[in-house]
């Protein structure tokens, strides 16, 4: 593993249906630590909601509404910030909601996303929830937004390498 950490991205979602949820948050931490986030107006047609979901992450559809900024200016912010690999913990609902969001605009995004799993050894892979564990204890973030929960994978990635 290299010592410098990957760019991290995470979303938060209507719900953790994979047909119907779409992204409401997507937070991003660079490798120098750096965290950014956007609450995503919903698209018209996407009418999905959990309740459930909504207790989880704390974001109201009434706050989308408000605050949330539309699909363009997010994937455009993403495109200007992001180039080449881009990495998550959960890709398969991480890779849904992205391709979801894009979709809805009309730009293509310029990085790719892969799984954290993709550039980790097998001794990294089994530490990686321990690690994880004590950096959302020290860290104290709210968990399930966006940009803390990307923080947290920077982090946990800085233990691990720090670790060699």
């Amino acid at each position: 593993m290299s010592f410098k950490p990957p760019v991290f991205i995470d979303f938060e979602a209507s719900s953790l249906d994979l047909v119907s949820s779409y992204p409401i948050e997507v937070g991003i931490c660079l490798s120098d630590g750096k965290v950014m986030s956007w609450l995503i107006k919903p698209h018209i047609l996407w009418r999905d909601w959990s309740e459930k979901a909504a207790r989880v992450h704390g974001i109201s559809k009434e706050e989308l509404q408000t605050d949330g900024l539309e699909i363009s200016q997010v994937t455009s912010e993403l495109n200007k910030i992001l180039n080449g690999p881009v990495y998550c913990d959960a890709w398969a609902f991480d890779s849904f909601w992205s391709h979801r969001l894009f979709k809805a605009s009309p730009t293509k995004p310029n990085f790719e996303l892969d799984s954290i799993t993709s550039i980790l050894k097998p001794e990294e892979i089994d530490q990686w929830q321990d690690i994880r564990a004590g950096a959302i204890d020290d860290l104290k973030l709210v968990r399930h937004r966006a940009a803390n929960d990307a923080l947290i994978l920077h982090e946990t990635w800085k233990r691990l390498a720090s670790l060699k």
